[in-house]
């Protein structure tokens, strides 16, 4: 039946002036008047027969028709009638109401707009409270859907997102540090690990989503100065990631000083040299399709350490002249370049690059790692829902590996045969680390790269993105672009609410006032996988991150404390934590 069922007495006012998605509502009854709210949802009865208009108030005014009213005496008059209250409403969507059917349908289109003195009705109450069911309805009969939690206007409604359109189009989830951010990315997680053939990555950075458990979970590290030693399998969920899967730009970026004067010749002479170590490989395991057509950014394996030979010798090498032996082409101009590479290769720090192993340097190594990455649960017969701790991964290369495992996992999508292609999402935490707005190494803008591709040519060939940052002002705004759905916890940061602001709609510009005041664990969810715009209070996850803000005036206030100083000392020089 019909949701909406109005009589005349129950206006709150009339419309008398319609924009393309904006009205303007003229309020008689003060009583009325009180009770409005801004953010709260109104009805509008619609042009066409059996639809109704649902508004989003977005400001609440009251304008004189005329200036001080005074009578003869120069008394002032108390005259209302020279007062005129209006509401401005912002159109959201269309409400079919039931036609022979007990389902009512929510489309986020406007077909119609309101006639000129078309009553306006205020949304509460049961039918606020049928509004909201039966947009949950709507979405808990499509695919799969994705609980949040309850709705703020109404808590006895659960708050319900479409999954299919939250990964497909992309999803920004934003939010000051302690608005529950964190406790926001672990409920969707859980959501997803549930699904039998799920397949996920969470980018976790300081690893605070090590307590998440489930089937449907599993837990990866990059590997960090204390697994160099002993067994190096990626059963171990341990992950290293050769050097021989960078791309050529992303290994100058690490090694080529771009003001050396021998630049160009540093970097001609690598490419030749790893082109030429690479096709040794391939000889040698008899890869002769490859052979054919592969580049310098085939992600084939090659000794690194022959390279340096080669670079080595040229650099040192002395050519016959006409009276005596001369300096050859490359003598002298190498030497930087070779000091630099041999730093790193040396550097137990970066060992998950360098230092991975004969394993890794098996031509089968890559399809083992792709289908850790990208396996579903039950490709992988373990967790679907991968979360990989970068922690130990030093900062200032950071972009760069976390680039490049998206960039695998992207290549690998992109080259799948689009009827066994099976989709993937990347979940972003802190964010502006490696996706930043501003660039300023080379390493920073060839990690940048990989993301900008997934965020533009992602959905065609299944890979979803989430971004998840305290600070969206600093993230890339080419990648926040691309994404239609929003999450935004509470904001404080003026140039925060600026950059949430502009990724808004028009109509819901005034939505974002909201960021400022929310609660802790409250959200604003806009977006093409969300039925209505709205304001939600987030469920508790199953296992909260660990991430709570420690509480210092407590903690001082504490008789007795154990002092850790000494086992993180140690732990700083080890490179290694909990030995």
């Amino acid at each position: 039946m019909p949701i909406f069922e109005y009589t005349t007495e129950e206006s709150i006012g009339s419309v008398y002036s319609v924009d393309t998605g904006t009205v303007l509502v003229s309020v008689s009854n003060l009583d009325a008047l009180r009770k409005l709210q801004v953010n709260h949802l109104v009805v509008l009865r619609s042009s066409r027969a059996g639809q109704h208009l649902i508004g989003l108030i977005n400001k609440i005014m009251r304008k004189a028709l005329v200036g001080v009213n005074e009578n003869e005496a120069g008394e002032v008059q108390d005259d209302r009638s020279l007062v005129e209250n209006i509401v401005r409403v912002s159109l959201i969507g269309t409400l079919l109401d039931a036609v022979g059917t007990d389902q009512n349908v929510f489309r986020r289109t406007l077909e119609t707009v309101p006639e000129i003195d078309a009553p306006c009705f205020v949304l509460n109450g049961e039918k606020l409270t049928g509004f909201m069911r039966a947009i949950s309805k709507q979405i808990v009969e499509g695919q799969e859907p994705l609980s949040l939690g309850k709705y703020t206007l109404d808590e006895e409604a659960n708050a319900w997102i479409d999954g299919n359109r939250f990964f497909q189009r992309h999803a920004v989830v934003v939010g000051s540090t302690g608005s529950g951010k964190s406790w926001t990315v672990a409920r969707i997680l859980e959501q997803v690990a549930e699904l039998p053939n799920a397949s996920a990555l969470l980018f976790d950075i300081h690893g605070e989503y090590a307590p998440l458990t489930g089937d449907g979970i599993s837990h990866l590290r990059v590997a960090g100065p204390g697994d160099l030693d002993g067994a190096r399998t990626l059963d171990d969920g341990i992950i290293f990631l050769p050097y021989w899967l960078l791309t050529y730009e992303e290994m100058l970026a690490m090694l080529l000083d771009r003001t050396d004067q021998n630049a160009p010749n540093q970097a001609m002479v690598f490419n030749r040299e790893v082109l030429e170590a690479k096709k040794s490989y391939l000889e040698g395991v008899g890869k002769d399709a490859v052979l054919a057509n592969f580049t310098i950014d085939s992600p084939v394996p090659y000794a690194l350490g022959g390279v340096v030979d080669k670079l080595q010798e040229l650099d040192s090498e002395m050519v016959a002249g006409a009276r005596s032996e001369k300096q050859g082409p490359f003598h002298g101009k190498l030497t930087r370049f070779v000091q630099r590479l041999q730093s790193k290769i040396g550097d137990r720090r970066l060992g998950f690059l360098f230092n991975a192993g004969e394993d890794a340097m098996r031509y089968e190594w890559l399809e083992e790692l792709a289908t850790v990455l990208l396996g579903s649960t039950t490709v992988r017969e373990k967790g679907g829902v991968k979360i990989i701790d970068f922690s130990e991964v030093p900062s200032d290369i950071l972009p760069l590996v976390i680039g490049l495992v998206a960039r695998i996992v992207f290549s690998v999508q992109q080259w799948t045969e689009k009827d066994l292609r099976h989709p993937v999402a990347l979940l972003c935490d802190e964010a502006h680390l490696y996706i930043p707005e501003r660039h300023e190494t080379g390493i920073s803008e060839a990690g940048l790269r990989s993301f900008e591709r997934i965020a533009k040519e992602g959905r065609k060939y299944g890979v979803g993105l989430t971004v998840i940052s305290q600070r969206p002002a600093e993230v890339n705004r080419t990648v926040l672009s691309q994404c239609s759905n929003f999450v935004a916890m509470r904001l404080t940061n003026a140039e925060d609410q600026a950059v949430i602001r502009r990724l808004l709609p028009d109509t819901l510009g005034g939505f974002a006032d909201l960021l400022p005041i929310l609660d802790i664990g409250e959200a604003l969810v806009v977006g093409d996988a969300a039925m209505l715009p709205s304001r939600i209070r987030i469920d508790e996850p199953n296992n909260r991150p660990s991430s709570a803000t420690v509480a210092f005036w407590d903690r001082w206030a504490a008789d007795v404390v154990e002092n850790g100083i000494p086992a993180a000392v140690e732990s700083l020089r080890k490179q290694r934590t909990g030995d």
